[in-house]
């Protein structure tokens, strides 16, 4: 056994390095003030982590780390980088699948041509980091970017201009995911980032903006043309409530009035509001066969949906065909 002092970093999961301290109470792997810009140290990580060191918040601030390898064939669980600071690091051609990078710092590290499939990111700073041809597929973020949460929490504190500035470093995060999907072929994953990218945009919009209101039904009606499925959702909602609206002021049939009416009988006002439903439902698709027409008030409900339908028909199959086309 060895009589040196070992390193004093403990990780916030409570594990202990056993490494030699080095005189400042951490060793080479963890002392921070050791500068390692530009040092070449690939091998000697990956020789570190094969015997098992502690991979927990490594000091990695500008290292030369091109070419590293750092995949545990045959182990589901890869290695534990968490809370690491691979802050402007050189990590070109890495080769990371399957690692979990938590609440650590990938901020401006070039990840040019790396290889991070299967990776847990959750809470890790991305902000600025280089992803030309890299490999993204499978990569876990979590609920919300670092940055995200750290902005929802800025609001709620009502500190604007840092939520702002927060929502925007998400935005440009965001933003390299997508080209970095794009890049890759992984049009599904590139829509899912537009869609958050597009999100964070909308956040930086003054309250009750022009613009907010604008992107805020955007969204409703289409998820910024990335969910069909809202298409579908804001269709059903207002046939349902044009078709309330027809049973309330009245459409005609037969020269019979078609309405709500309390001193009729149950089974005729549900054949009333089935008759409401139809005739919402054929105005809507722009059908128009005829046998019922609104009167009052319903005219101008029946303009409006007849409107709105042919609308979100010819918005459904825009948004449909992008996602299939993919």
């Amino acid at each position: 056994m060895s009589d040196k002092p070992s390193c004093q970093y403990k990780s916030p999961d409570g594990h202990q390095c056993q490494e030699i301290d080095m005189g400042s109470g951490l060793c080479f792997w963890h002392d921070a003030k050791f500068d390692k810009s530009g040092l070449e140290l690939t091998q000697k990580l990956e020789r570190y982590a094969k015997r098992g060191g502690l991979l927990h918040g490594l000091e990695l601030k500008r290292a030369n780390l091109e070419g590293l390898n750092l995949v545990k064939f045959g182990d589901h669980s890869g290695y534990d980088l968490s809370y690491c600071n691979f802050y402007r690091a050189n990590l070109q051609g890495a080769h990371l699948f399957n690692n979990t990078i938590r609440h650590a710092s990938l901020m401006k590290a070039d990840l040019r041509e790396a290889n991070l499939h299967c990776c847990h990111l959750e809470g890790t700073n991305l902000l600025g980091i280089k992803l030309n041809n890299t490999r993204i597929d499978n990569l876990y973020l979590g609920d919300k970017l670092l940055q995200e949460q750290q902005a929802f929490s800025a609001l709620k504190e009502k500190r604007i201009d840092d939520a702002n500035d927060l929502f925007l470093q998400s935005e440009e995060i965001y933003r390299s995911l997508r080209k970095g999907a794009e890049q890759q072929g992984l049009f599904e994953m590139a829509g899912k980032y537009t869609y958050q990218e597009l999100r964070m945009r909308h956040q930086q919009y003054p309250k009750f903006s022009q613009r907010r209101i604008v992107s805020s039904f955007i969204n409703l009606i289409c998820g910024y043309g990335e969910k069909p499925e809202n298409v579908i959702r804001f269709s059903l909602t207002m046939i349902v409530f044009c078709a309330l609206m027809y049973f309330i002021f009245g459409v005609t049939y037969d020269e019979q009035r078609l309405q709500l009416d309390f001193a009729s009988t149950f089974s005729d006002n549900i054949s009333a509001l089935l008759n409401s439903f139809y005739f919402s439902v054929v105005t809507f698709t722009t059908l128009g066969y005829g046998d019922i027409t609104p009167v009052g008030v319903s005219r101008f409900i029946a303009a409006v949906e007849a409107f709105t339908g042919s609308f979100s028909l010819a918005l459904f199959v825009v948004v449909f065909v992008k996602r299939m086309t993919r």
